[in-house]
């Protein structure tokens, strides 16, 4: 038995919680998976696991060394990365899933210096603005915008959005420019409602003047992307990050409303499991990506670093 062989694979069948999901993680069959923890356990002289035929549960046990194992085999990965005539360059490949205005807008056309400087980091992108299950999909890490909801997950806080009021110049032909925040609840405006946004209404501040602003919609929608074409195409008024905003605006398809009323910024974080060992390649991957946002949505909010919590369900990170 290679004894660090084996301790990987229990390690990522106890993150998994499932011994097929494991080997599909580890691109092993699933008889190698199962003969690699048994052989620990016999290594060990204890049960490590309680399998039942839907579940894998770790034991006390287990549970107490998988605790040492993951720190152990991170502290092996940085000693490997630093060993005199290996190379340091990151490597090996990284699962990540961000929103899919995100992808498109900053993080895409970014990689090409991100591979400049790491070409060794194999990236696997989901574009999506689902939540995702990271243990259970093998997910490195997500980016993620709003209120940190998931206290399961350590979240590094990378960014702060910007937002403001849009909407299309045909929206506003047929149903008015509002004055006030307050006049979109009235019945001849709609706005588009984001499925995933949980922090509606939103909170606009203008002096000592505070109003909570929602309104009424007859689309919602769960994809950046398809929210912001809605938009464009005057079915109703929209919160924005302002990268999301900014073309369109320039260009007239899109017009800013209320500029003197505030809308508090929206936290970006970087949110991966608590208990995964964190390897060199994604420590890098994460740094690079406060870097991309110090250019495009640079932290205003009081920081938030390393917090053992957020995935949100996602909110409008168009």
């Amino acid at each position: 038995m290679d004894r660090f062989d084996a301790m990987r694979a229990f390690v990522r069948v106890v993150e998994a919680g499932s011994f097929t999901k494991a080997a599909e993680n580890l691109d092993m069959s699933r008889t190698t998976v199962t003969q690699l923890v048994q052989q620990l356990e016999a290594h060990l002289r204890i049960k490590l696991l309680n399998r039942t035929t839907r579940r894998v549960n770790v034991t006390t046990d287990g549970a107490a060394y998988y605790e040492r194992v993951v720190r152990l085999l991170a502290e092996l990965d940085d000693i490997e990365s630093n060993l005199p005539g290996v190379s340091t360059a990151p490597r090996g490949l990284l699962r990540v899933d961000v929103p899919s205005p995100f992808a498109n807008i900053i993080l895409v056309p970014a990689l090409p210096a991100f591979y400049a400087r790491y070409p060794d980091i194999q990236l696997e992108l989901g574009v999506s603005d689902r939540t995702v299950d990271l243990i259970g999909e093998n997910v490195d890490c997500v980016v993620r915008g709003g209120d940190v909801k998931d206290g399961s997950l350590v979240a590094r806080h990378v960014g702060d959005l910007q937002l403001g009021v849009y909407a299309a110049p045909s929206y506003l032909t047929q149903a008015g420019t509002p004055a006030h925040p307050d006049e979109l609840l009235d019945p001849g405006h709609r706005v588009v409602h984001y499925r995933w946004a949980n922090g509606l209404p939103y909170t606009m501040n203008k002096g000592s003047e505070t109003v909570r602003i929602g309104g009424r919609y007859v689309l919602a929608i769960d994809d950046g992307n398809a929210y912001l074409t809605a938009g464009l195409r005057g079915l109703g008024a929209l919160w924005l990050p302002e990268y999301m905003a900014k073309p369109h605006a320039a260009s007239g398809a899109l017009i800013r409303l209320f500029t003197d009323w505030r809308i508090d910024p929206m936290p970006l974080y970087v949110a991966y499991p608590p208990n995964r060992y964190v390897r060199r390649h994604l420590r890098v991957f994460i740094d690079w990506i406060i870097e991309l946002m110090a250019v495009h949505a640079p932290r205003t909010l009081a920081p938030a670093v390393s917090k053992q919590n957020p995935l949100l369900p996602n909110t409008p990170t168009p």
